[in-house]
């Protein structure tokens, strides 16, 4: 492992626990008030695995915001799921009728993705890295644009993260090409300090909710 892999692991293990500390009466008050309002599923988004480093399959940590099984109910209506594979795979939140009450906030402060740190610690994600994507969205949309195809290797060299220049950069508005390029990119350049840079930008776009999702 080089200095950079081993000094990473070390802030990522700390950053995560300092995380967990610090924001865990919140992710509690989170969880209590999914269970409220959605009393009927898990307070954890029962969401596909994601892919991580070297194409390795995780279960993706994350405060649900929809209703119970809400992928399979977009896979029933077709004409939705045809307009969210279009778009990126993903659906603007006026136009979305499986959120949750509260799900938008939860997603504009991003305090959905708290669970993630404990991802980080496990090992599957780091504070700063490419996006997470699905599996099935890294086989359909690399077929659908296949200049992403020889990129996405690049991105699934490093581990995903809990943010990343995708987050800094426009989130739901950047699109799905524009995504690979720009995690392949950092995969590519990745330092101790473009990582800083990235992790000091992210709480003003989240303060701001730029491009939430």
């Amino acid at each position: 492992m080089t200095f950079y892999d081993v000094t990473k692991r070390i802030i990522d293990v700390v950053g995560a626990l300092v995380g967990v500390v610090i924001f865990s009466p919140v992710m509690v008050a989170i969880a209590i008030w999914i269970k409220i309002v959605s009393p009927e599923g898990s307070v954890f988004a029962d969401i596909p695995q994601r892919v991580g480093r070297h194409g390795r399959n995780f279960r993706f940590y994350k405060f649900r915001s929809m209703i119970p099984n809400a992928l399979q109910w977009l896979r029933d209506h077709p004409e939705l799921y045809k307009k969210y594979q279009e778009n990126g795979y993903k659906l603007g939140q006026d136009e979305d009728p499986r959120l949750i009450p509260g799900a938008k906030f939860l997603r504009k402060s991003s305090i959905d993705e708290f669970p993630q740190f404990f991802n980080v610690l496990r090992g599957e994600m780091s504070l700063v890295g490419p996006r997470a994507y699905f599996p099935f969205e890294v086989e359909e949309q690399t077929k659908r644009f296949p200049e992403t195809a020889e990129l996405m290797p690049v991105v699934l060299s490093v581990n995903p993260g809990i943010t990343g220049i995708w987050q800094i950069s426009g989130r739901s508005e950047i699109t799905f090409p524009e995504r690979v390029r720009m995690d392949a990119d950092y995969a590519k350049r990745r330092s101790l300090l473009y990582d800083l840079v990235i992790m000091l930008k992210t709480p003003l776009v989240v303060l701001g909710a730029k491009g939430a999702y």
